[in-house]
């Protein structure tokens, strides 16, 4: 339930996620130092711009449980302080039920996928919880970071991400502009990325650069 709806990264079918919990659903993969290389969110709207504008985030139960913990607990067994009644106010748009899910491995230190999944009319059951952990782990292993950037690619990412245009990038590095694109193609390709932009974003994320 962060205050930060946007989507980054590659389209994915997320059907599943919807099925098992229709009344909305956050997904945040592979969260480095401040925010995570691709995030989903599909919760209300009109939920979204309260949580936000009211800045709910720092006292949600349902965030400090998924960076203090790893598995899955239903938000009624949060036994976390909730002193800005997140959860009733998250009841006013029919997020009655969920469950929180935090994922991180022993290969990425510091990276963590996590998601908070919500329904309406019941708790979400123990088979749809263990699937949705399926799922939200499936997507944090798909978004592994590459470990086959050339240095040079590496190069061009870090100007892209310190701000520079093409033009002077290849001036700095003494290459043609073609060089340059081609070389951020390549980063686009083996991250998964959609633009220059992004593949310098991912790769910080990932602390590649």
């Amino acid at each position: 339930m962060l205050d930060k709806p946007t989507l980054l990264g590659n389209s994915t079918d997320m059907s599943e996620f919807f099925e098992l919990s229709p009344a909305g659903f956050y997904v945040a993969l592979r969260v480095g130092f401040a925010y995570p290389a691709e995030e989903h969110n599909e919760l209300p709207k009109a939920w979204v711009e309260r949580y936000t504008q009211r800045g709910l985030m720092m006292q949600d139960p349902v965030i400090r449980w998924v960076y203090d913990n790893t598995g899955a607990e239903r938000w009624s067994a949060i036994r976390i302080e909730d002193p800005r009644n997140v959860f009733e106010q998250a009841r006013k748009y029919e997020l009655n039920f969920g469950v929180a899910i935090s994922f991180c491995d022993s290969a990425a230190v510091g990276q963590r996928s996590y998601g908070s999944f919500a329904r309406s009319d019941r708790e979400i059951e123990d088979w749809e919880i263990d699937r949705l952990t399926d799922l939200l782990v499936a997507l944090h292993n798909d978004r592994t970071p590459p470990t086959n950037l050339t240095k040079a690619e590496l190069q061009a990412l870090r100007m892209v991400k310190d701000g520079l245009l093409m033009k002077e990038i290849a001036d700095l590095l003494k290459v043609s502009e073609g060089a340059v694109k081609q070389r951020l193609k390549n980063a686009k390709l083996k991250l998964r990325a959609k633009t220059g932009t992004h593949a310098a974003t991912m790769a910080t994320s990932f602390g590649l650069i």
